[in-house]
């Protein structure tokens, strides 16, 4: 989207009714702007607990079960229904609020604005200008319920709801769709972040404006520092730049130091490991501890690139 941006298509401060309005109609359509969309301040909620109702629920982790989970695994949504399915839920907030919540819907939003852009499908745009350019060599959406070649197995377990965990590692891919339904590599990963940080991929204004972050919510409800797509993670040695994400049986996480000389990506094949207390809220893991560690390492230890 920074790319268009650059190019004179769109505007950051352009409200996304402008250009799609029958997406986003009326009101919120003249409020919210492409800012707003890559920030996470339009105030339009996920659409997760209402695309998979049995996780109403989260992320308190009460009275959810990972029922609907099963009967959607094989499903293929549409953008256009899990955006309407944000739209139609409660707000998180007015648009452009001092604090983001991170919402998949607006990702999904972007990717139709980028194909009415572009005049083709955002997957096509992204892997044309982002993952050929950025040199990505094992770094694609898939196409159908499997991924393709080589990969590890995925196991979801769901905060204990799903004991042993189990094997997530064919469904359909769609319900999240441009906002995360992207496979790569570790190496991808920590070779992305070095050509954008670079300039190899927008410019130094977009950067620029990429790092403007505001406190947000993610979706686990954990604090974090958001810019337009990118996290902001303070270390004892330094600022790292990245994202995070997750999908069912699979996590992964990639950070770049500020000045590109120390990187981090992780991908991790079991995910929700933690068992809730009474109140809902999850308890310490081993895991947690292993993976404090290696992140502990990786960012601020000896090795200057870690995959």
């Amino acid at each position: 989207m920074m790319q268009q941006v650059e190019q004179g298509r769109i505007g950051l401060d352009t409200p996304i009714g402008d250009r799609l309005p029958e997406l986003v109609p009326g009101e919120r359509g003249e409020r919210i702007t492409v800012r707003m969309l890559l920030n996470n301040t339009s105030g339009i909620p996920d659409y997760l607990a209402y695309a998979f109702p049995s996780l109403r629920g989260f992320p308190t982790r009460l009275d959810v079960s990972t029922q609907s989970i099963d009967d959607n695994r094989f499903r293929t949504w549409r953008p256009a229904e899990l955006i309407e399915l944000g739209l139609s839920a409660p707000p998180t907030g007015e648009p452009g609020g001092p604090v983001g919540v991170y919402s998949n819907v607006n990702w999904l939003i972007l990717g139709e604005l980028l194909e009415h852009l572009t005049g083709m499908p955002a997957e096509e745009c992204i892997t044309r200008n982002v993952i050929e350019r950025a040199g990505l060599r094992h770094t694609g959406f898939p196409e159908g319920t499997r991924v393709e070649g080589p990969h590890s197995l995925l196991y979801e377990a769901f905060y204990g709801l799903i004991d042993p965990p189990r094997d997530y590692s064919v469904y359909d891919m769609s319900w999240v769709g441009v906002a995360a339904g992207l496979v790569s590599t570790t190496e991808d990963l920590n070779r992305f972040y070095a050509e954008l940080f670079a300039g190899r991929i927008v410019g130094p204004e977009s950067l620029a404006e990429m790092r403007r972050t505001i406190p947000a919510t993610a979706l686990d409800g954990s604090p974090i520092q958001y810019g337009l797509g990118l996290h902001k993670v303070e270390t004892p040695r330094g600022t790292f730049w990245g994202h995070d994400g997750t999908v069912w049986g699979a996590g992964a996480i990639s950070l770049t130091s500020a000045d590109g000389r120390r990187q981090m990506s992780v991908a991790i094949n079991l995910i929700r490991w933690n068992r809730p207390d009474a109140s809902g809220r999850p308890q310490p893991h081993p895991i947690d501890g292993a993976v404090k560690a290696l992140y502990q390492e990786a960012l601020c230890g000896g090795a200057a690139t870690a995959s």
